[in-house]
């Protein structure tokens, strides 16, 4: 299956750089284009025998370096791109940290449901003694609290390194974002969370969850059949979404679940 990926980062050579790396790294795998239509992509791809295919967003602006038309049209260029790729991969500048476009366009490609990773760029610069992955990762979550989800891989651009990590991650979010759940399998699952956190209660009256079913993927969207939706608490229902995350591994993608009452 071809994957299409969109590279979102705020320094236009940096972008280019990182392209330039992963088309090398994959050995003739991985192509790169300007199309504007899926289907050209798609056709694009298909002549050239690749798995996947990185789609130009050109790069977004620093806001203080360029007049705010500009700024308004790479980022609108960004979203189109979002919008045809199956994966987004958010890069941001280790040594800037996250940027408010990044945020933006991050929470654009949370709403349109797309799998995502966070990739941060040129690590090989980052005084090592003072900083480590896990404690730069911490801070970026900060920013990114809306897609907990996505995975954080340090890399270097630059020097390549870890850059052949990213497609490991690439095939497992794709795979997360694309996956599709039997409905057997699925209230199996529920009557786990069920049993292992009893729904609540208001007033006497228990939520009771009749069955679930997944009704699309990318993202997967879950539907939950219950007895009274005012019962089904934001709480709770992040503990459904928990357990699903956990027994599905999906990691890298959003996932909807849709409360209906029968």
């Amino acid at each position: 299956k071809l994957i299409n990926l969109d590279v979102v980062y705020n320094d236009y050579y940096g972008l280019r750089e990182f392209t330039k790396s992963v088309i090398n790294f994959l050995d003739n795998r991985c192509g790169y284009c300007y199309l504007s239509r899926l289907e050209e992509v798609a056709k694009y791809a298909k002549e050239n025998n690749f798995d996947y295919v990185l789609i130009d967003t050109a790069g977004i602006r620093k806001k203080n370096k360029v007049y705010d038309d500009i700024e308004k049209y790479s980022i609108v260029k960004a979203r189109a791109a979002i919008d045809r790729a199956d994966v987004a991969i958010i890069l941001i500048d280790a040594l800037e940290g996250v940027t408010d476009q990044d945020e933006k366009i991050a929470g654009y490609a949370h709403e349109k449901g797309k799998a995502m990773i966070i990739g941060v760029n040129k690590w090989d610069l980052v005084n090592k003694e003072e900083t480590t992955p896990a404690s730069y990762a911490k801070e970026v979550r900060k920013s990114f609290k809306f897609m907990s989800y996505a995975p954080i891989l340090t890399l270097s651009a630059e020097t390549g390194k870890r850059v052949d990590d990213i497609f490991n991650l690439v095939n497992k979010v794709y795979a997360a974002n694309s996956l599709r759940v039997s409905t057997s399998v699925l209230n199996e699952i529920i009557m786990e969370a069920v049993a292992i956190v009893p729904p609540p209660t208001d007033k006497g009256k228990r939520l009771k969850i009749y069955y679930g079913t997944e009704v699309k993927a990318n993202p997967p969207t879950f539907v939950l059949f219950v007895n009274d939706k005012n019962l089904a608490h934001f709480s709770y229902i992040r503990h459904m979404e928990n357990v699903f995350r956990k027994h599905f591994d999906l990691e890298g993608t959003p996932i909807n679940i849709v409360v209906r009452q029968r």
